[in-house]
């Protein structure tokens, strides 16, 4: 089974883009460098990535992303901080 990731790109313009891919590495050349990235990323050049999800079944990331694309910019923002604060708080245990 192939694993499927949702992740989100800050734009230059400091807008977000949700999308999911198999293969994050590859996407994210397409976003910075290629023609094949969304429309919406090719004009706000470059894109980071700030939010990837654990590999999971196709289904389960397209329905992740929908979710996610339906929350409003505060939303994803806050999103992103808990998940940050997550990460740092686990990395902290780690080191403990």
């Amino acid at each position: 089974m192939k694993l499927w990731y949702t992740y989100i790109v800050r734009c230059a313009d400091n807008s977000l883009y949700t999308g999911v891919t198999t293969d994050i590495d590859r996407r994210l050349t397409e976003h910075n460098t290629s023609r094949r990235g969304a429309k919406y990323t090719r004009s706000r050049r470059p894109v980071t990535l700030v939010y990837l999800t654990e590999g999971m079944d196709k289904t389960s990331a397209f329905k992740l992303e929908a979710q996610i694309k339906k929350k409003s910019k505060r939303d994803k923002e806050t999103l992103l901080d808990e998940t940050s604060c997550a990460r740092a708080r686990a990395r902290e245990l780690v080191n403990a």
